[in-house]
């Protein structure tokens, strides 16, 4: 990974109120793995050390993907759409699952004219990787 970029070429964090979506999608098979929020200081030790961080608005600090399942992401490529207020980063799921549910991926649920139907298949059960 590298250091963080000139001011306009980095993500307008000031757009988004200190915090922007970033998309972690399968840099192998392209699925979109799971949608959550990064700041200044995630994206930064992103770039210094290959591996994805975020920022967990419910609990207000940084959340470094995987600390608690091991299921961490190393960051194969890091992308910045047109308006820089929306990061993708192309990983390697490292465990199987991204989702804290225990799917592969967050989005394990299509709406149907029958209501919710899941369509992915879980991984893990979230009972046997995290604490109570």
């Amino acid at each position: 990974m590298t250091s963080l970029t000139p001011p306009d070429e980095s993500p307008d964090f000031a757009s988004g109120g200190g915090l922007l979506p970033a998309i972690a999608q399968d840099a192998e098979t392209g699925e979109v793995l799971m949608m959550a929020y990064m700041n200044e200081a995630s994206y930064a030790e992103t770039l210094a050390t290959g591996l994805a961080v975020y920022y967990s608005r419910s609990r207000s600090k940084l959340w470094r993907k995987g600390e608690e399942s091991g299921h961490i992401q190393e960051v194969q490529g890091v992308y910045l759409d047109c308006d820089r207020d929306t990061i993708l980063l192309k990983v390697r799921q490292v465990g199987g699952a991204a989702c804290h549910t225990g799917y592969r991926s967050c989005f394990f649920r299509q709406v149907t004219p029958q209501g919710l139907q899941i369509v992915g298949q879980r991984v893990f059960d979230p009972a046997d990787v995290y604490p109570d």
